[in-house]
């Protein structure tokens, strides 16, 4: 070979290398330059600290759930991404004994913390204990001295605070703000926290002014427009507390319609509704994730910033919280500290321990899920107003206790076969708080017509698949329904049934004493909204007169203290006979459903239109008047056609139809002659 040639060969080489070399230095920088944002997320975590073995969900006999175990999690996934955020979606507390310390303690939100949670939001049930509970819990937290996530919410009108001037003032001290910058690994992320229309209408002690509808909207954009203005954001953030309730399909829920409005949004953590998504859903260029509830899973998600400045996903997970995901020890250890507190701040009242055994049941009881979902799973519900009705009995033995009525909506948990603790009973119905401000929603006792008992049915046989929340479960009261009847008019046969199991007709103008909690007596106003009023229900007193106070309702007990629901389901768990092992043994009767209400699912013509109630008289009058314009509609263009068709020769083809009429009418009498 030639110098020359060597020459070339050698130069060509060196370029090869350099080029090659200035490429992968390129690639390099390219890759550095390339934004990766991976996020974690909870939400409606619900005081559950503790694992716990769940009957339902599809998780039958699963030992899931825990904050040490999400902590083992987050770590996990922080080890791998130096830079995670980790956000919540809201309702990290109440649900469990931990929440009685919510206003002493703040256990949930310095969990949080402590898990390093980056930023949270208010949740509905953030307000069970009203706004003073909301002011106690965040100086408790502050007052801690521990890490604390930053919380934010955009849509609360702070206005003209009146009373709440104070939860305002608050507010301001911890720092929550409508919206956050955080950075991680060099990208600029905006958080906002919005409170959605359903959170509020289901929490009704919740005074503080949020923006609904489409001022909750605008104040998404509002706050986007001055995040556009103000900051050098890579990427936007929501975690809202609107929810997946409604039509997904349709794309009709809260946190669907946002992602419409505020296209400029690229990922939604939607809390509230308990939705757990394996896959997330996508609207425009907006991401929408959810992670179920009660701490059962982990979300987790990747995602890759595009040349247009737009994110787009790279992968999306939700991690269960089984027993093969360890415990963090240090997040246990606290939890374990906290527990000890239970007894003596809360349950010492009540005579209780958390771990002590209030009685056995040799079955499973349906999960409260399976209370919303058809009206077979009953049993649940039966034992508990029962129960409602058993101990008013105790501690008023003078009142004629006639009802007691339970609403799915409020109970929060089942019992599985085995040993049921004060920690099982607590859970079953957890929530509220009542006037004494203990933790706990008490029973009220209120009197309501013979009438208004046969709507109580109708309610539940109407209203409860639309509203599942209204699913009703009695004691003292029976009914047959019929799915395929005309809406409103469903129930075809209800019966009272007295303390000893005697049926009757009830009396429409009779009052009737009932027994609920608390919080089913605040929110019948919205059964009345739900049905536009054609359902109505007006809780009196002894004497007929509306009660405008529900907390002069309050059933107390000799020593003047409030009879909290959950607290009666336990005394009446106690009150069964004993076992071989001297606990109270649930008895075999409510193993199923005690047939309190029955389907009669008969789709004959005959079951259709018997026994029709005033609502089917103005139904059908509707059909016939519709009937009428109709036919009236169909005749009106029939000639409005005809005019057309005719156009001027109308009159013209009309004298040539009578014409010929009466030539037909000349020939006949020709033919005749």
């Amino acid at each position: 070979m030639k110098k020359a040639q060597k020459r070339i060969i050698a130069i060509v080489l060196i370029a090869t290398l350099v080029v090659t070399g200035i490429g992968a230095m390129v690639g390099v920088v390219l890759a550095d330059n390339e934004k990766k944002v991976n996020i974690a997320f909870t939400s409606d975590m619900h005081s559950n600290l503790n694992s716990y073995v769940t009957p339902y969900h599809g998780k039958e006999g699963t030992n899931i759930g825990g904050f040490a175990r999400v902590s083992s999690i987050i770590n996990e996934e922080r080890a791998k991404h130096p830079d995670l955020l980790y956000i919540d979606g809201g309702d990290f507390s109440m649900g469990t004994l931990f929440h009685t310390l919510y206003e002493t303690q703040a256990v949930e939100l310095r969990l949080l913390g402590a898990m390093g949670c980056d930023v949270t939001t208010w949740g509905n049930h953030e307000f069970n204990f009203g706004s003073e509970g909301v002011r106690k819990m965040l100086t408790a937290a502050m007052n801690s001295g521990d890490k604390l996530p930053q919380m934010v919410e955009c849509n609360i009108d702070w206005s003209n605070p009146g009373d709440e001037q104070s939860t305002k003032d608050v507010f301001d001290k911890y720092g929550i703000k409508k919206y956050t910058m955080i950075n991680k690994g060099g990208v600029n992320i905006a958080v906002i926290g919005v409170f959605g229309d359903n959170a509020l209408a289901c929490e009704p002690t919740c005074t503080i002014n949020f923006m609904t509808g489409d001022k909750r909207i605008q104040a998404v954009k509002d706050t986007v427009a001055e995040i556009k203005k103000n900051e050098n954001a890579d990427m936007i953030v929501v975690t809202s507390h609107c929810g997946l309730d409604g039509d997904i399909e349709a794309g009709k829920t809260e946190d669907q319609q946002l992602a419409k409005a505020v296209p400029e949004i690229d990922f939604i953590l939607a809390g509230h509704s308990h939705t757990e998504l394996e896959e997330p859903l996508k609207v425009g260029n907006t991401y929408i994730g959810a992670c179920g509830e009660y701490t059962q899973t982990v979300g987790t998600l990747e995602m890759k910033q595009k040349s247009d400045g737009r994110w787009e996903l790279e992968s999306y997970k939700l991690v269960p919280t089984l027993d093969t995901v360890p415990s963090d020890p240090v997040i246990q250890g606290r939890i374990d500290e906290f527990a000890k507190s239970i007894d003596t701040e809360y349950l010492s009242q009540f005579g209780l321990t958390k771990d002590q055994v209030i009685a056995y049941s040799d079955f499973d009881f349906c999960s409260e899920d399976a209370l919303e979902k058809d009206h077979e799973g009953q049993n649940l519900g039966e034992l508990i107003a029962d129960a409602y009705l058993y101990e008013a009995r105790q501690v008023e033995p003078n009142t004629k206790f006639d009802i007691g009525v339970v609403p799915s909506g409020t109970i929060r948990g089942t019992y599985s076969k085995g040993n049921i603790t004060t920690n099982d009973v607590f859970n079953s119905f957890s929530l509220g708080m009542g006037a004494d401000k203990i933790p706990g929603y008490p029973l009220i006792k209120v009197y309501l017509t013979g009438a208004e008992m046969k709507t109580a049915a109708e309610i539940d046989a109407s209203v409860s698949d639309l509203f599942p929340g209204t699913r009703l479960f009695m004691s003292g009261e029976d009914f047959t329904f019929n799915p395929n009847r005309l809406l409103l008019n469903k129930v075809t046969d209800v019966k009272f049934v007295d303390e000893n199991g005697n049926k009757s007709d009830f009396d429409d103008d009779k009052l009737y004493c009932v027994v609920a909690d608390l919080y089913s007596g605040q929110m019948l106003g919205s059964v009345s909204d739900a049905s536009y009023g054609l359902l109505s229900i007006t809780p009196k007193d002894e004497n007929g007169n509306p009660i405008t106070d529900f907390n002069k309702a309050i059933i107390h007990d000799a020593n003047g203290n409030e009879v909290k629901a959950w607290d009666a389901i336990a005394l009446y768990m106690q009150s069964f006979d004993k076992n071989a092992q001297g606990v109270s043994q649930i008895p075999d009767r409510y193993r199923e459903s005690q047939g309190r209400k029955i389907v009669d699912d008969d789709s004959s013509v005959g079951a259709f239109v018997s026994s029709p109630n005033w609502f089917t008289g103005v139904v059908a009058g509707i059909i016939v008047v519709v009937i009428v314009i109709v036919v009236l509609l169909i005749i009106l263009i029939v000639y409005i056609i005809k005019r057309i068709y005719y156009g001027k020769n109308y009159k013209r083809i009309k004298e040539q139809k009578k014409e010929r009429k009466r030539e037909i009418k000349a020939a006949k009498k020709a033919a005749k002659k």
